[in-house]
């Protein structure tokens, strides 16, 4: 072999065995995992404040009244559930509400839908006194056209005989 050749094989070896590492006697320390600390509020868990599914938890089923039979009038037990609704109004008071009407299955069409467009009004009217704008407060009669409860007996008929307060989002 020629000294040229040896040359570059000697200097072949020696820069592959500069590129060879030995294994650390003693392995680093793993990288520390750190938590970024969060710029704003905490991320909101349940129902946002203002909203429907809030209101209705709020309520715990005080959002709907019930009335007897050809009734529209607000007994006492309607006049508390409405004054919880009128205070989470005002606690929130850029919501809006509409009250829907409704009627059991007896009777005609239009005279359930008279009739359900009476309890709405009754309800709005009672949040009204309360302090609540009628400017927020909506009304829409149903009728028997949306029932609640499925049946053709005294238990079906009081429960969809009722108003029900709604918030638009």
């Amino acid at each position: 072999m020629n000294k040229t050749a040896i040359a570059v094989t000697l200097a072949s070896a020696l820069a592959l065995s500069a590129c060879s590492k030995k294994a650390p006697e003693e392995l680093p320390p793993p990288p520390q995992t750190t938590t970024p600390t969060p710029s704003g509020p905490p991320p909101q868990t349940g129902p946002i404040p203002g909203s429907q599914a809030h209101f209705a938890q709020a309520m715990q089923g005080r959002d709907t009244i019930y009335f007897d039979t050809d009734q529209y009038n607000i007994d006492p037990e309607d006049q508390a559930a409405l004054r919880q609704q009128a205070q989470y109004m005002q606690q929130y008071a850029d919501i809006r509400a509409t009250i829907e009407g409704h009627a059991d299955e007896r009777g005609t069409r239009e005279y359930n839908l008279a009739l359900g467009e009476r309890r709405a009004t009754a309800a709005r009217n009672y949040l009204v006194s309360l302090g609540i704008s009628p400017d927020r407060l909506n009304t829409v009669s149903y009728g028997k056209e949306r029932p609640i409860a499925l049946g053709s007996d005294q238990a079906s008929w009081a429960r969809n005989r009722r108003a029900v307060t709604v918030i638009l989002n």
